[in-house]
C-alpha cells in the first residue's frame, strides 16, 4: 500500500486534523502524484460538515489538485515522473455509458467516482487532495503547462472548468451580452473566461465594494442587483447569464434580464430550491439550465487555453495548519477569490 498523510474530518462537527492513511498500490494505468497545491472549494466545506447528507468519515477533502508525477503503472504512456499534472473533481467513471463515450464523464450514467468521500471500483474510500499524495487512473490526470503558476492553476480543476464548460457549451463569444451573477471563487473565473472569449460582460453583485475589482477582472459593466432601477435597465437584454451563487437567492430579476430564447445556467448549488415565476420563462421562451464541471477532454482543453491566455485564479496561499480558519473565512466570503493550500506545509510542525 502507498503511505499517505493529510488533514481530515472525523465527523461533521469536528475540525480538520492530521491523519495517516493508505492508498492503493499502482495498477497498470495508475499514476502516483505528489501533491504540491490543493484549492479549497466551498463544496469541501459542505461535504465535511455533511450539509448534503451523504458524508463518510474519515474524510480528506480536496479536489483541486496540482502536483508532480512520482511513479506510473506499467500501462501508462502519457505521463512520466516529474511531469506537472492536475487532478479534479472526479477520478473514475464507467467509461461505457453514452455520456462517458461522448467525453462527458461528469455525467456518467452509472455514477462518476468523486475524488473524495466515495467508494471506488476497488472497494476503497477515496480521499482527496489535502494530503501529500494521490493515486489516480491516468485517464483522469491532466497535463499542466509550466508557464502557469501551479498555485493559481489549482482552482481551475473545479472553479475553472465549472464555468468554462457552460460558457463553451452555449457558445459565448463576441457580439454576445453575458451576465455573471456573484463574484466569488466561481464568479471571478466566469468573468475572466467570458471576457477572454470576447463577450460584453456584465457583473451582477450585491456589494458596491466589488465594483472596482469586477472591472479589473474584465467586466464591461457592473450592476448592483439590489437596485431595482439598475436591474430594470437590463431587462430583456442578455444572451446568456451564468449564476455562480451557492446561497439561496431570488433568480427572477435575472430571468427578466434575458432576451427571448436566451439561457440562464445555474452552476452554484444553493441548499434551498428557488421560487420561479413561470411567466419569466414562458412569455419569452427563455431557458433555465444547469451544469457541472466538464469531461476530461474539455478540462484539458480549458487548461491549454489558460496556458495560451495566461489565465489563472486569484488565490491566497495558506499552510494546511490554517485550514479550519480558512473554512470559516470562505463561509463569510472573506477571500479573493480562492484559498490554495501549500502542501509543503504538511511536514511543518
Amino acid at each position: 500500500m502507498t503511505q499517505s498523510h493529510g488533514w481530515a474530518a472525523q465527523s461533521a462537527s469536528t475540525p480538520l486534523a492530521p491523519l495517516k492513511f493508505t492508498r492503493r498500490e499502482l495498477h497498470d494505468h495508475d499514476v502516483l502524484v505528489n501533491i504540491e497545491f490543493c484549492g479549497v472549494c466551498h463544496s469541501d466545506i459542505h461535504s465535511v460538515r455533511n450539509e448534503w447528507g451523504n458524508a463518510v468519515y474519515p474524510m480528506v477533502p480536496g479536489h483541486e489538485i496540482v502536483g508532480r508525477v512520482a511513479a506510473v503503472g506499467n500501462g501508462v504512456t502519457r505521463f512520466r515522473p516529474g511531469d506537472l499534472v492536475g487532478v479534479g473533481v472526479i477520478v473514475d467513471s464507467c467509461r461505457t455509458c453514452a455520456s462517458c463515450k461522448a467525453g462527458e464523464e461528469q455525467y456518467c450514467e452509472v455514477g462518476a467516482t468523486l475524488t473524495y468521500g466515495a467508494a471506488d471500483r476497488y472497494g476503497d474510500l477515496t480521499q482527496g487532495g489535502y494530503s501529500n499524495n494521490i493515486v489516480v487512473d491516468d485517464h483522469f490526470v491532466h497535463t499542466i503547462s509550466p508557464k502557469l503558476s501551479p498555485a493559481g492553476v489549482a482552482p481551475l480543476l473545479c472553479a475553472g472548468i465549472t464555468t468554462y464548460s457552460p460558457l463553451r457549451h452555449w457558445r459565448v463569444g463576441p457580439n454576445r451580452k453575458v451576465g455573471v451573477v456573484g463574484l466569488g471563487g466561481l464568479g471571478h473565473m466566469a468573468l475572466k473566461f467570458a471576457h477572454a472569449f470576447g463577450a460584453h460582460v456584465v457583473q451582477f453583485t450585491t456589494s458596491e465594494s466589488k465594483i472596482d475589482d469586477a472591472k479589473r477582472l474584465g467586466a464591461d459593466e457592473v450592476v448592483l442587483s439590489r437596485d431595482p432601477t439598475a436591474m430594470q435597465k437590463q431587462a430583456a437584454s442578455f444572451d446568456f447569464i451564468i449564476d455562480t451563487v451557492s446561497a439561496p437567492h431570488d433568480i427572477n430579476p435575472y430571468l427578466e434580464a434575458l432576451k427571448r430564447d436566451a439561457t440562464y445556467v445555474q452552476v452554484g448549488l444553493p441548499d434551498q430550491p428557488p421560487i420561479i415565476n413561470m411567466g419569466n420563462l414562458i412569455f419569452r421562451r427563455r431557458n433555465l439550465s444547469g451544469s457541472i464541471i466538464g469531461g476530461m477532454a474539455e478540462t484539458q482543453q480549458m487548461l491549454d487555453y489558460c496556458a495560451e491566455k495566461n489565465i489563472v485564479a486569484d488565490v491566497e496561499v495558506i499552510p494546511i495548519q490554517r485550514i479550519n480558519e480558512a473554512f470559516e473565512r470562505v463561509v463569510k466570503a472573506d477571500v479573493k477569490y480562492r484559498f490554495v493550500i501549500d502542501m509543503a506545509s504538511l511536514d511543518r510542525a
